[in-house]
């Protein structure tokens, strides 16, 4: 229709040809009909899973009801295209127009006057055989009287078919509950069979199938479950920044150190000499226990100061800033190895200051932080790459200006006690406002005021604000305070934050941040001033607000500043200037809004305030608020300010309206009443049959379109998030087909957002629309096209294998669409509904104005409005903290309008039927006045039924760990208990609770759609003191009416699980059933009987009924009973003789007696078993409980801990498949790819797989794996082809670069275990990396396929890509040409081998080593209160080991006559005995990394601690000192007795000289579990097998041994070597080498290569194979009890174990750290060539420089040397001849210098530093009286430098800017000579060449270096010769000639040279011209 507003009819089912509908339906207008508006009406044939289909439409244009106001039709439709059918539909029409002119009608005239209705009228009535019949669902009983029927008004539109799946009518809903959850997929194929004539499955869609919890009704909203309020509560979080280095920064020669800051705290690095990128790779850890916002908004700064001391705060270089929720919100919290762009804040025009690269990590609690793995970082930086910034936030960020105005407020509340306003009063007469407001801005660290306005209410301030930062700021908020100045204490009124990425857009067609002018609203503590506000936090922004404190105008505007302009004002302080008043009229016209209210219900009101009366206050603003609304505004001033149309629209109205509105006076609360009992812990009001109203007119700029855009938004959201819950419930309960439903979803999505785009595209464009509006709008219909696009694509490519993945990114979508709903620009503010209790407001709910806010567009409508909604009140700000919030204060049911108040006619729509208004006096008679209360005169009597089956992991509420759980079921104003069930966590209450004459109230139909809904509590009896509260859950009942059947599918309901939440947590699932049946006429009688055993034990408890009850099967359970381990004392007695008991439905078993704990821990029986009956479905399956009590002397028990297993379904046995043995087939598919691949036919015996392996094959290759179909899992490598191999080692040293070939491989002895370590971690870096670019990747192509599908252009990150990947080819090229020739002699040339490195624990890789032996925690105590998990960790009391085996009997008979079965084992066959067994346990440790600071220095000095039983081993005096990455290399060896000992913990402590070591770390290793696992974790297996050299054998069980263990073992056939080096096990051939050299070079036959092969396959073995644990390294978190969840630092480490009944291992291998090599470095500096010069000479003028060249290693600072002076060189040339002599240690692995120093005169031993080998040459020009000057410098890495130049002339700065040429390394040259520019920065920051230098680099090592020494400068031995320097030392006086000859020798010898030659020549021509007239004369006359 016109509004664009579509109504649903209910469906009528099977019907043949006439349908009868009999509804009526209303369109609120808001303006008049025009004559030519069309009314269409279209007939669908419904279908609950497909689109519903067309029939027909009938389409009539209004114009003659516009007349007549009313009107009969019957007329044919008309299908699309647009002829007529054999349907036709017979309507009524009315029409009242606004002002009245068309007859009035009465609701009951139009439903009711019989004349008017004859059978055709009224109804639509479909004659029709053209129907086609729907398909059958079960009907429902018959429908009740037409008339009650259609009495239900337009109230719903298209919401309530939003909410519920596919457009389905409003009628329908009730029918969600009369199906099975889910459609049976055979039924559901069969009638896409007959509807689409076989629709492909995979195109299918399916509506909601949700739980009917979640059903949304017309008239209900959902309440919200989780009850505590997050925000605002105090949690750990901690920074870790790593300085590692400065680059480029701008300066000569400064000091630099760098101050890091997070919030207040600053901290510094130490300082670098003389140096433009110093490397410092210090650590700093800042903790902080704050909430979150606070959190979040602090700012991170990093700041490099120039040469800072004690005395001077040194000079800023250069800062970076950015707050830490900027990191928080990057992927893992972090950033890592980033370089951050230093700026000056100072000077705007200035470029950028340098690079600083860090690590910045955030953590909270819990969080995990993947630090990509430490090793030599030897990759080149690419700085721009990898900068310090978030996505799409460009590098080069530009300066900006924000201006943020703020022009007035209003509605303050007073800040003074009203006795200093009495004393005020009195002495000055006046009555004053009390606040004296100003407004504070906080952004980015810096802060602004506007000046104080004296004693106002309204002030008025138009200033503003202006900041300076660079843009895109790394901030995310702006923080605008209203504070009240005051001398005492000046506090905050109110506190709004701007959210920057909510108010801008960075896209492409994106905007500028904007905001405004608008108002915000503030929120805070309650209005009435007291002197210690206990809220004063929620004034400051942390907490939800409990009352509307002021509202604020304002808005920010940002300014991209231009820095060329030479005008610009470089200050970056925050200015405060005037700014010009904005017209009273921008932020929209006044319009009065009406708020109507009624309260349904008030239940559940804590006892404690049950004494008093009560009543409830309702307030929107300030309005509506008497105890402490100050500052009301009058509307009547209001309306005469205002502007001129709105009193010509007071006129306008009626005159009786006008009059009756003038006396609505606002009733904002409900009459005090005194509440009645509900039981011990509640109360209720008696709202029975008279329902309180309230209602309250307010004034407010008319705003409602940002509030509709956003409700449209939400409900697509809501929506959408209701489907994906659908979706995951069906997937996590196994139901079939979820992509059915996800397709529906995106279904739904996409309509949802094109709806969206054609409604807000209507948008009238009214002057008091802010560019915000403008822009969002703008933005939020792309993104929402886009997104109905997306889904659309999205929706075909959604199958059963890539559902997951789908999954994610339609979350995605939710996210974005609640960001994008969420309006930043305020209008209403939002509405407060307080509990007061003798004038003291106890509880409140808070509910925002869009939710109630009305508009005839339905989709536009707020989610609440006219519905009632469940509302749960809560104690304000941190009262409602922890258990205290968890009680509910009072449970209300509430109905809520808000609308314009011209609009008020509908507002009573929504209430449940059958009432009567009661108005006060004045209203009588006026039809639109508000009630005051309402009385219903209907009402209904019900049963409810409530089955209570049984909880499972509920909270642990008493000291034991168990609590005595009973629930406790509210209904209405009825509450009942369950029986207490003692000592359990999973308690099966199976029983039927039966509420007798409950009273409902209104129409019948609504109480089946809507019935109120029941919370169920859950308590822990406690036999003193009240139950403790353990959780609440919500559902609703089914109702069946009195005239319908108690059958399917309806009845009797089906048993579902409730999730429950204790705060904001959930505590576990109640299992349970609710059916609420109307008791008709004829009473209870009618009802179905309560039948099922009535226990006579159980006394009158009633059991569930049979119906309901799920369906049992007998089940054994066999329990596999290991030991038991660490348990604590229990009341302080050590506990003894242990005793396990399982329990499960009530059956159970006990374990045998631990006679001594402390002998042997073990249990002497190993399998017992039990039958019991479980249910059929799995998911019903209860908890199985394991007990450990300890038996006392005189048969006393205490109880030791519990464990709940909560899901016995991977402990289900299931008999293995008959058909699953198809190994034959597999095999001859292998056999035949084997064929192909190594060319040449392959005969092998049927049903072997032949797996074929080369000693050399590179294990990295992903392309060499084959996997095989189903159920055979058989791996094929396929040995790669030789030059693959050689590409692959070229790949390992990408370094490129033609020099690179002439490294020489490493020779054998030159390697040693780090050797292998360091390969192995370029490996895994290598793998890292691939993986990373193939998820990118698969990212990318998802991407595009979905951008394809939308009509948007493929990502721009493309064409970013493409020039990197160039690169790489051509690189990948180049390596290949130059490989080519050599690759014969490659050949011979040995791989490092290599090991395998986790960056997690070992157990974490083979999910914990349970593969048949479980570990279970054993708890006691009750859980914290303060919501954290983490507390787990101090309720475990031990551990028990032990597994069971869950199956139906009886068993197929084939498992049992198995060789070899023990029928004592059970399922447990093949277990190893439990008696206790010596192991020698060797702890490898080998580094540590990332360590939290210990000491005040920001170092720690760690050692290492080991614990393992008895044993503990300190290693107290190698404590490493002053290192938080520390290498420790050691190995420790422990002798330890499985089972006693068991637990191995390593712990890093940290030394100090005086008082004892901190604890930084540990971590624990639970060794039992690896020594018996199937993954054989005892010794890893190494990757190749050699007896000799760093990689030997470590294991004292060669490959042979251990395969035959495992075959005989596995009962596995083989294994059986064959000739030719084959080996055969089970149905597997493998082939390998066969030879092995000795350490003589000895080729020896062996089988070990083969066996190792096999090894390293085993999990291809059918049947028993799994995979065993390689060599390895694993990376262990740290973690320290007095920070739980966050990590201190991770610990690399592996373990061994022999048993020691087995031969001895050998020696362990040495991983002790490698020593630095002792080296020398010679650097001759020969000459300088064009220096710069510096000095100007006093007589000439001329320029000249005293030049001298200083040099030294990185780090060694102190030890640095200068050549002689080369003094007054006139051209730059110097020439010194001067040797520098450098020693330093140096790690090849790491390419790192060490050095070991003291770090101050204070340090008690000598640091060691590793430093990157950096030479730095420098050139200065020396002064006698002032500092020498610094002209220049260069410095070398000298791994990788540039090669000299050949000549002075070729050396330029390319040869240091450069990046791609060749760059070698002197430890591979060794010697090196050649030119090298000097650098430095000019004026305008740029590099330049200030002179050249030749050098000679000569590396020699120690021995070398003693062989052949050198002496420094030019002495013996090995001198120099002197440099011949022209003799220009002289004093003018003493030789005069000499410096003339100099000066014209040097200066003016060319120009000499060239006038001498031009004197000659004029000379000769001279002569030629004086002598050529006697010549020519001589000549003529012939002489």
């Amino acid at each position: 229709m016109d509004a664009g507003l579509s109504f649903y009819t209910r469906v009528i089912e099977n019907c043949e040809d006439e349908a009868k509908f009999d509804e009526t339906f209303r369109w609120p207008i808001a303006s008049n009909i025009n004559g030519n508006e069309m009314l269409e009406i279209q007939v669908f044939n419904y279908s609950k899973v497909f689109s519903n289909r067309l029939i027909g439409t009938f389409r009539m244009v209004l114009q003659k009801v516009v007349e007549e106001g009313q009107l009969e039709v019957t007329d044919t439709l008309i299908d699309d295209n647009n002829s007529a059918i054999r349907t036709s539909v017979s309507i009524e029409i009315r029409y009242q127009a606004m002002d009245g002119t068309v007859g009035t009608w009465s609701d009951g005239e139009f439903l009711e006057s019989p004349h008017s209705r004859s059978e055709s009228e009224g109804r639509y009535a479909l004659d029709t055989d053209s129907l086609i019949s729907g398909h059958r669902h079960g009907t429902s009983g018959p429908p009740s009287k037409s008339a009650e029927r259609s009495f239900r008004r337009s109230g719903k539109g298209v919401f309530s078919a939003m909410k519920l799946g596919k457009m389905r009518p409003p009628k329908e809903d009730h029918r969600k509950q009369d199906e099975p959850a889910v459609l049976e997929t055979e039924d559901l194929d069969r009638k896409a069979m007959r509807l689409g004539g076989g629709l492909d499955p995979d195109t299918i869609s399916l509506a909601s199938v949700t739980a009917v919890t979640t059903n949304v009704s017309n008239k209900r909203s959902k309440p919200d479950i989780k009850m505590e309020p997050s925000a605002g509560r105090p949690m750990d979080y901690q920074v870790s920044i790593t300085v590692i280095e400065a680059r480029q920064l701008v300066g000569l020669n400064m000091d630099p150190v760098v101050c890091v800051e997070v919030g207040d705290e600053k901290k510094y690095t130490s300082m670098k000499e003389s140096t433009n990128c110093p490397y410092y790779n210090e650590y700093f850890v800042f903790d902080f226990h704050v909430p979150p916002d606070v959190m979040f908004d602090k700012i991170i700064k990093l700041s490099v100061i120039h040469s800072k001391n004690l005395l001077r705060s040194g000079t800023l270089v250069g800062s970076f800033k950015m707050d830490v929720g900027m990191v928080y919100t990057q992927p893992e919290h972090q950033f890592y190895h980033k370089w951050a762009i230093l700026s000056d804040p100072e000077d705007l025009t200035a470029g950028l200051k340098g690079y600083l690269k860090c690590d910045i990590a955030v953590v909270g609690k819990g969080d995990t932080i993947k630090t990509p793995h430490k090793a030599n970082e030897t990759d080149e930086d690419d700085i721009e790459g990898n900068l310090l910034l978030p996505d799409g936030v460009p590098p080069e960020r530009q300066w900006a200006r924000f201006y943020v105005k703020i022009y007035r407020a209003e509605g303050l509340p007073r800040m003074n006690t009203s006795i200093m306003a009495n004393v005020k009063k009195a002495l000055i007469g006046e009555n004053k406002d009390l606040v004296d407001p100003y407004v504070q801005v906080l952004f980015a660290g810096q802060r602004g005021k506007t000046s104080v306005q004296k004693s106002s209410y309204e002030p008025q301030w138009h200033e503003q604000i202006v900041f300076t930062e660079m843009f895109p700021p790394l901030c995310k908020r702006i923080k605008i305070q209203i504070r009240d100045s005051d001398k005492v204490n000046d506090v905050a009124i109110g506190t709004h934050f701007i959210d920057l990425r909510k108010i801008s857009n960075e896209g492409d067609k994106g905007f500028l941040p904007t905001f405004g002018p608008a108002w915000v609203n503030m929120y805070g503590s309650t209005r009435n001033y007291t002197l210690m506000d206990e809220h004063q936090d929620l004034n400051e922004g942390l907490g939800e607000g409990v009352s509307f404190r002021a509202r604020l105008l304002i808005s920010l505007a940002i300014e991209i500043l231009d820095t060329s302009n030479p005008e610009i004002n470089s200050s970056t302080e925050v200015q405060v200037e005037q700014a010009t008043p904005v017209a009273d009229n921008c932020t929209g016209k006044m319009e009065e809004f009406f708020l109507f209210g009624a309260f349904l219900e008030a239940s559940m009101i804590d006892r404690k305030i049950g004494d008093k009366p009560i009543n409830f206050e309702v307030t929107i603003g300030n309005y509506g608020n008497q105890i402490d609304g100050t500052g009301k505004p009058n509307p009547r001033r209001r309306k005469e300010d205002g502007d001129e149309e709105e009193s010509e629209l007071l006129q306008s109205l009626s005159d009786d309206e006008a009059d009756e509105d003038g006396e609505l006076v606002s009733v904002s609360s409900t009459p005090p009443l005194k509440p009645l009992i509900t039981d011990r812990n509640y109360f209720h009001l008696p709202y029975f049959d008279k329902k309180p109203c309230i209602y309250i007119k307010s004034w407010w700029q008319d705003q409602r379109r940002r509030l509709y855009n956003s409700n449209i938004m939400d409900k697509i959201a809501d929506k959408l998030e209701e489907g994906l819950n659908d979706v995951h419930e069906m997937i996590k309960t196994e139901k079939p087909h979820p992509e059915r439903r996800l397709r529906g979803v995106l279904e739904e999505l996409s309509s949802g957002c094109f709806r969206f785009v054609t409604l807000a595209n209507k948008d009238e464009n009214h002057s008091s629309r802010t560019r915000l509006d403008r822009e969002r709008l703008k933005s939020c219909m792309r993104e929402l096209e886009n997104m109905g696009q997306q889904a659309k694509t999205l929706r075909s490519q959604v199958k059963k294998n890539t559902m997951k993945d789908k999954l994610k990114l339609v979350q995605n979508f939710l996210q974005k669409l609640r960001f994008l709903a969420d309006e930043p620009q305020h209008s209403i503010p939002d509405i407060f509904i307080w509990m007061m209790n003798n004038n003291k407001r106890i509880a409140y709910a808070r509910i925002t104005s869009k939710d109630i806010l009305y508009s005839i567009v339905d989709e536009e409508t707020g989610k609440d409005c006219a519905k009632v909604k469940t509302v749960f009140l809560k104690l304000p700000g941190k009262r409602g903290f922890g258990p205290a919030g968890w009680t509910v204060q009072a449970k209300m049911d509430i109905y809520l309008w808000l609308g314009l108040n011209k609009q008020r006619k509908d507002f009573l729509s929504g209430l449940p039927c059958g009432f009567e208004e009661k108005k006060t006096i004045k209203g009588q008679g006026i039809p639109s006045f508000p009630p005051i209360s309402l009385l219903y005169t209907k009402k209904q009597v019900f049963q409810l039924r409530v089955h209570m089956y049984q909880a499972r992991s509920l909270f642990a509420a008493d000291s034991s760990g168990l609590s005595d759980p009973f629930a406790r079921v509210f209904f209405i104003t009825q509450s009942q208990c369950t029986e207490v069930l003692n000592e359990t966590l999973c308690p099966t209450w199976d029983q039927l609770l039966v509420f007798d004459n409950v009273e409902l109230f209104g129409e019948v139909h609504e109480m089946r759609d809507d019935p109120p809904i029941i919370v169920i509590e859950i308590y822990d009896q406690d036999t003193v003191g009240k139950a403790d509260f353990m959780g609440r859950t919500f559902a609703k009942p089914v109702v069946k009416m009195s005239d319908e059947d108690y059958s399917g599918p309806r009845f009797p309901p089906q048993l579902e699980y409730y999730q429950i939440y204790r705060g904001n947590s959930t505590a576990g699932d109640l299992l349970a059933a609710f059916e609420l049946l109307q008791i008709g006429a004829g009473g209870k009688s009618d009802l179905p009987p309560i039948d099922g055993p009535t226990d006579m034990d159980r006394g009158p408890i009633l059991p569930v009924p049979m119906g309901i009850r799920p369906v049992l099967s007998k089940y054994r359970v066999e329990i596999l009973f290991w030991g038991l381990r660490d348990l604590k004392r229990v009341n302080l007695a050590q506990v003894d003789r242990p005793r396990v008991d399982i329990e499960c439905a009530g059956r159970g078993v006990q374990s045998s007696l631990i006679q001594n704990y402390k002998k042997n821990p073990n249990f002497s029986t190993l399998v017992k078993w039990f039958e019991v009956d479980l249910p059929e479905n799995e998911l019903l399956h209860p908890p199985l409980n394991i007990r450990v009590v300890d038996c006392r002397a005189f048969g006393r028990y205490t109880l030791v801990g519990s464990h709940a297993v909560s899901s016995l379904r991977k402990f289900i046995y299931r008999p293995p498949d008959k058909k699953a043995q198809q190994w034959s087939t597999t095999a001859k598919l292998l056999n035949l790819y084997m064929a192909l691949s190594n060319g040449g036919p392959y005969s092998h015996p049927a049903g072997e797989i032949v797996v074929n392996m080369e000693p050399e094959v590179p294990i990295k290759k992903m392309e060499t794996m084959v996997k095989l179909e189903a159920n055979s899992d058989a791996v094929v490598k396929v040995d790669v082809p030789e030059d693959e191999k050689e590409k692959e080692k070229k790949k390992k040293k990408k370094k490129g670069g033609a020099e690179e070939m002439e490294e020489e491989e490493p020779d054998e002895s030159m390697l040693d275990w780090w050797s292998k370590y360091f390969a192995s971690i370029e490996t895994m870096k290598e793998q890292l990396r691939q993986q990373e670019a193939a998820a990118a990747e698969a990212e990318e192509k998802e991407e595009m396929d979905i951008a394809e599908g939308s009509k948007g252009q493929p990502k721009t990150k493309e064409k970013v890509k493409a020039p990197k990947e160039d690169k790489k080819k051509k690189q990948q090229q180049q390596q290949q040409q130059q490989q080519q020739p050599e690759v014969p002699e490659k050949k011979n040339k040995q791989k490092i081998d290599e090991m395998k490195i986790f960056n997690k624990e070992l157990e974490a890789e083979f999910d914990n080593f349970e593969d048949w032996l479980h570990t279970f925690n054993l708890f006691r105590g009750k859980i914290g209160d303060d919501d954290d998990s983490t507390a787990d960790d101090e309720r475990i009391v031990g551990r028990f080991k032990g597994s069971m085996c869950v199956y139906k009997v009886p068993l197929p008979d084939d498992i049992t006559k198995e060789a070899g079965y023990d029928p004592n084992f059970g399922m447990f066959q093949g277990i190893p005995s439990n008696d206790p067994i010596n192991v020698l346990v060797r702890v490898y440790v080998i580094r540590a990394t990332d360590l939290h600071p210990a000491d005040i220095n920001g170092k720690a000095d760690p050692y290492i601690a080991i614990k393992l039983g008895k044993t503990d081993i300190k290693d107290k005096e190698n404590y490493i000192s002053k290192q938080l990455n520390p290498i420790f290399g050691k190995s420790f060896d422990i002798e330890a007795t499985f089972p006693m000992e068991s637990m191995l913990t390593i712990a890093v402590y940290d030394w100090d000289l005086v008082g004892t070591d901190d604890l930084i770390g540990e971590t624990k290793i639970d060794l039992e579990n690896r020594y018996y696992s199937k993954h054989r974790a005892t010794c890893g297996i190494s990757q190749n097998y050699a007896i000799h050299g760093y990689n030997i054998w470590r294991d004292p069980m060669k490959p042979t041994q251990i395969l035959s263990k495992l075959c005989k073992e596995g009962k596995v056939d083989g294994p059986h070597f064959g000739p030719s080096g084959r080996v055969k096990v089970a149905n597997r051939v493998f082939t390998g080498p066969t030879e092995i050299e000795d350490e003589n070079g000895q080729k020896k036959k062996t089988d070990e290569h083969l066996g190792l092969m096999v090894l390293h396959h085993w999990e291809d073995i059918p049947r028993v194979g799994c995979r065993l644990v390689p060599e390895h390294v694993e990376t262990r978190p740290l973690l320290n009890p007095d920070k739980p969840g966050i990590e201190q630092g991770r610990l690399e480490m592996w373990v061994d174990m022999f048993p020691m009944d087995m031969p001895a291992p050998g020696t362990a291998i040495d991983i002790s750290p490698r020593k630095p090599k002792k080296y020398e470095l010679r650097v001759i500096v020969w000459n300088t060539d064009e220096v710069v010069l510096e000095d100007d000479d006093y007589f000439t003028g001329e320029k000249s420089s005293d030049i001298f060249v200083r040099g030294w290693l990185k780090g060694q600072q102190e030890d640095k040397q200068d050549t002689d002076v080369h003094y007054h060189s006139l051209t730059g040339e110097g020439n010194f001849n001067w040797r520098y002599i450098f020693p330093f240690d140096y790690l090849m692995a790491e390419e790192k210098i060490v050095i070991s120093k003291k770090e101050s005169m204070f340090s008690w031993d000598e640091t060691e530093y590793k430093i990157p080998a950096r030479l730095t040459l420098q050139v200065w020009d020396a002064d006698h009286f002032s500092a020498d000057d610094f002209l220049g410098a260069i410095e070398l890495d000298l791994n990788r430098f540039p090669r000299g130049a050949k000549t002075a002339k070729q050396c330029t700065l390319e040869m240091v800017t450069e990046t791609d040429l060749p760059m070698f390394s002197i430890f591979k040259q060794k010697r090196v000579k050649g030119w090298w520019p000097f650098i430095a920065r000019n004026e305008d920051d740029e590099m330049e060449v200030t002179g050249k230098v030749e050098a000679e680099l000569h590396l020699l090592t120690a021995e070398e270096a003693e062989k052949s020494p050198a002496g420094l400068a030019r002495n013996e031995p090995d001198p120099l010769e002197k440099p011949n320097r022209p003799d220009t030392s002289f004093i003018w006086f003493l030789n005069p000639l000499k410096s003339i000859k100099y000066l014209i020798c040097t200066r003016y010898k060319w120009l000499i040279i060239k006038i001498v030659l031009a004197l000659l020549l004029i000379i000769m021509v001279g002569l030629f011209l004086y002598s050529m007239p006697g010549y020519m004369v001589k000549k003529l006359l012939g002489a």
